[in-house]
């Protein structure tokens, strides 16, 4: 298994995340992130630093693997080492799995990089919109 470093983030466009409203009954989704390319290894250190602190640290993340480009098994993020699975179910081919042990589990949609802002404005809202 192999571990890619990160060099410091260069700057980026604004990180286009929603989230559902926080609510104690879980949820099948927990918000929409639309990334800017099917990078992960580029696009991931951005969205992690853009969820809530009370998400805690988020020590492995899970994608649909055809989805993205190849994959380590780990990435450094912020001095942290954060674990990738990739999992080729077609039952959440759309979906990436954030773990932070001891605070939960939250899983976003994936609104494909290339969409168009017509196709991904109602898909980020209906997502966070989920309860």
């Amino acid at each position: 298994m192999t571990t890619a470093v990160q060099p410091p983030l260069p700057e980026r466009p604004p990180l286009r995340l929603r989230l559902a409203p926080h609510g104690g009954l879980p949820r099948a989704i927990d918000g929409a992130w639309w990334p800017h390319s099917d990078d992960l290894l580029t696009e991931l250190p951005h969205l992690l630093a853009g969820l809530p602190t009370a998400w805690g640290h988020i020590s492995s993340v899970t994608v649909n693997g055809g989805a993205w480009s190849a994959l380590p098994g780990r990435i450094l993020v912020v001095n942290q080492v954060v674990r990738l699975t990739t999992n080729a179910t077609t039952a959440a081919p759309h979906t990436i799995v954030l773990i932070a042990p001891g605070e939960g589990r939250w899983d976003l949609l994936v609104v494909p990089p290339g969409a168009t802002e017509d196709a991904a404005g109602p898909l980020m809202s209906a997502a966070g919109a989920f309860r």
